[in-house]
This record gives C-alpha cells, sequence and structure tokens, in this order.
C-alpha cells in the first residue's frame, strides 16, 4: 500500500468516527483534554486502529 493511500484511510477513518465523537466531548468535558486525548490513544478501538495504520506509514 502506498504512503498517499495509507494517509486516504487515515483520513477516512478520522472523518468517519472521530470528528463528532460523544465519547471525546464529553471526556474532555469532564476529564479535560488530557483525559481525553489519552482515551481516544490507549482505549478507544478506533483509536488504536489509527495507531495500527499509522505504524504503516513508518
Amino acid at each position: 500500500m502506498s504512503k498517499k493511500q495509507t494517509l486516504h484511510e487515515l483520513s477516512e477513518v478520522l472523518d468517519t468516527y472521530c470528528v463528532n465523537c460523544l465519547l471525546k466531548k464529553h471526556f474532555r468535558d469532564e476529564f479535560g483534554k488530557r483525559y481525553a486525548h489519552a482515551f481516544c490513544i490507549n482505549k478507544c478501538t478506533v483509536g488504536q486502529k489509527i495507531k495500527e495504520i499509522g505504524e504503516r506509514l513508518s
């Protein structure tokens, strides 16, 4: 898979699931920006998929 295709796939995942994510908004309001970000990276299945796609770019 080319770098361009990988970036396109990443963009699609972000646009589909992360743009208006209610969990991120809730956690950001209740616990702060750092907690919401950490949740997205470590515990959210979409965040794990994004991490997996990002590893292909390296």
